[in-house]
């Protein structure tokens, strides 16, 4: 198949879609618009834009995003089997219509959920499928449900020495604080940690906590992953969906401590690998820092690799069966 990907890639995870795709044979072009700038003209646009967002759920960067996306897809010169869009609303909704014009079928992923990202409702209509992260938003919505995916995978090795205990990397947003009360809390119990903020104004300071004003690329952030014994996970208090932390556990096995309840309910959890921590009252249980890391089933373990993850979403066991 032809297939283009178009997505906010800001942490370089989706080029492993890519990458996947590949391997099976098919023809990829990504597109990733997190590389496309945008200046404003004058200081008279940035006003206008200002009364667009306000009054009109329009904006010039991302109606930019779009037409050059357009462009680029007019440019390719031949009609795709699939155009998967990742973040789609970053787009304006009128040039995410016009996608179809470039493609048999036209597929949307989102990892993010509709209440914190509510411009997501104006376009989904505008895909022929549309999947996402979120159970309550794919009950709401009659979408279709699929997690985030393992896109590395490592041998368990009892014997390596880490650099640290604790690594995990986060956007400066409202879960600060928990992370914050976390960092102080191992500091305190003396558990070696890397904990890195991404924060663009990178104004805020804790002695504990590494802040950054530019996006590290995923291939520095595997460094770090695979140089931390565990891996912690904050969640965002409105968001329920799985986040690649919970993945990259999974595919390293190593331990994951996370403060998202609702992991519980997925059929890899085991306590013994995941401990779930009460953000009111950080608790860190000594036993879960001390005994092995106990492998998942392999059939259980299959459903979240990257290459089952595409054979869903691109349908690919059918197309091949033909």
């Amino acid at each position: 198949m032809v297939i283009t990907i178009i997505s906010h890639d800001n942490w370089g995870y989706n080029d492993n879609i890519a990458i996947a795709l590949e391997k099976r044979g098919h023809t990829v072009n990504h597109i990733d618009f997190n590389t496309f700038k945008y200046k404003y003209p004058s200081f008279v646009y940035r006003i206008y834009n200002f009364f667009l967002k306000a009054f009109f759920k329009k904006n010039i960067k991302n109606i930019h995003f779009g037409k050059e996306i357009n462009n680029r897809l007019e440019k390719l010169g031949e009609i795709q089997d699939v155009i998967l869009t990742i973040k789609g609303d970053f787009i304006d909704p009128k040039n995410i219509l016009e996608f179809k014009k470039y493609t048999k079928k036209s597929i949307a992923f989102f990892n993010d959920n509709i209440y914190r990202c509510p411009k997501i409702i104006r376009i989904l209509p505008h895909f022929d499928e549309v999947y996402s992260f979120e159970k309550e938003d794919c009950a709401k919505y009659n979408l279709k449900f699929i997690t985030n995916f393992i896109y590395k995978e490592s041998k368990l090795n009892p014997v390596r020495i880490f650099k640290y205990d604790i690594f995990n990397i986060s956007s400066k947003d409202n879960r600060f604080n928990i992370i914050s009360k976390i960092a102080d809390e191992l500091s305190n119990k003396g558990i070696s940690f890397k904990i890195i903020i991404y924060d663009k104004k990178n104004k805020t300071k804790n002695a504990n906590i590494e802040f950054i004003s530019e996006y590290i690329q995923i291939d520095q952030v595997n460094e770090f992953v695979n140089d931390s014994k565990f891996l912690l996970d904050i969640h965002r208090k409105e968001q329920n969906g799985l986040t690649f932390r919970v993945f990259e556990s999974l595919g390293l096995q190593k331990k994951l401590i996370t403060t998202n309840p609702n992991i519980a309910h997925y059929d890899f959890y085991n306590p013994k690998n995941i401990l779930i921590i009460d953000e009111t009252n950080i608790n860190f249980d000594t036993d879960f820092f001390t005994s092995p890391y106990e492998p998942i089933p392999e059939n259980i373990y299959t459903k979240y690799t990257i290459e089952n993850w595409i054979e869903t979403v691109f349908d690919l066991s059918k197309k091949q069966q033909h």
